[in-house]
């Protein structure tokens, strides 16, 4: 992309970020039908995804939970957006409650660090928005498909004291560096891992490729575990961002892990990202 054209990307997306967050999720669950409608491939792979976990037995429910996760994910997609260039002080004031504040601090006082655990559920960029604000953390990522995207995500979530690790030898390097000095580290727990860095467990019923990488450092280190994620509130209201503890030994092993992950999903399970594909190998 040339200079010029990114530029204006960008301008773009500055007037963007300053609509009020009840038109970002309007416009939000216009773009996931008409996705849906452009894309059946993706829309296909939601609705099987979504219907082999069995959280929904009753086949209205099922179609109610699959019509509303639909526009969820185009919310998800659209605030994203809108997070990136919007003002910090704008942005953290929709955070309407924070709950598990007491177990950031408790793991801080260890001294041994944290893992912040967060989904594809809800949205999962304000959560460490929210703590970057306060504490430093380093998040773990992974390189956009189009490199025209890698100076815009780096913009958008190199926010207050949030340090990013891209998804390599050298990010696995920066983690441990983080919570050896007792701060707190991100990761998106159910992101498949590139082949060779995980194990195959079960998923909501289903062997999904799982990353290991969580639990190496919770062993290595003794960091307290939490598992986070931002729901996403009805109208545009904001946000709460729900944190818990998980005790030692509960990721131990990429089963346990993913029991964790599916007990936080269905806490609000028509906000996950049922469109991301877990149950394949990344390259």
């Amino acid at each position: 992309m040339s200079p010029f054209k990114f530029n204006l990307l960008r301008l773009l997306l500055d007037a963007f970020s300053l609509l009020p967050l009840p038109v970002v999720h309007g416009l939000g669950v216009f773009l996931g039908w008409f996705g849906s409608i452009l894309s059946l491939k993706h829309a296909r792979l939601t609705k099987i995804n979504l219907q082999s976990s069995g959280i929904y037995q009753d086949e209205i429910e099922f179609k109610q939970a699959a019509r509303q996760n639909i526009g969820e994910s185009g919310k998800a997609l659209l605030e994203t957006l809108a997070i990136w260039f919007r003002n910090d002080k704008r942005q953290l004031s929709l955070v309407r409650n924070f709950d598990g504040w007491n177990h950031i601090e408790a793991g801080l006082a260890s001294g041994k660090g944290i893992i912040l655990l967060t989904p594809h559920l809800g949205c999962f960029e304000i959560t460490s928005l929210y703590f970057a604000a306060r504490y430093p953390i380093t998040v773990l990522y992974r390189q956009p498909r189009h490199d025209w995207m890698s100076p815009l995500m780096a913009m958008g979530r190199k926010r207050g004291q949030i340090t990013l690790a891209q998804a390599n030898t050298q990010g696995v390097k920066q983690l441990l560096q983080s919570l050896k000095r007792g701060e707190a580290i991100g990761i998106l727990p159910d992101q498949a891992p590139p082949e060779g860095d995980g194990q195959w467990a079960p998923f909501f019923g289903r062997p999904a490729y799982t990353m290991s990488l969580a639990s190496k450092l919770a062993k290595k280190t003794g960091a307290q575990v939490l598992m986070a994620f931002g729901e996403r509130l009805s109208y545009g209201r904001g946000y709460n961002i729900h944190v818990r503890p998980i005790a030692a030994g509960r990721i131990n092993t990429p089963s346990l892990l993913n029991s964790e992950i599916e007990r936080t999903i269905l806490q609000c399970p028509t906000q996950y990202l049922w469109g991301y594909d877990r149950y394949k190998v990344r390259d």
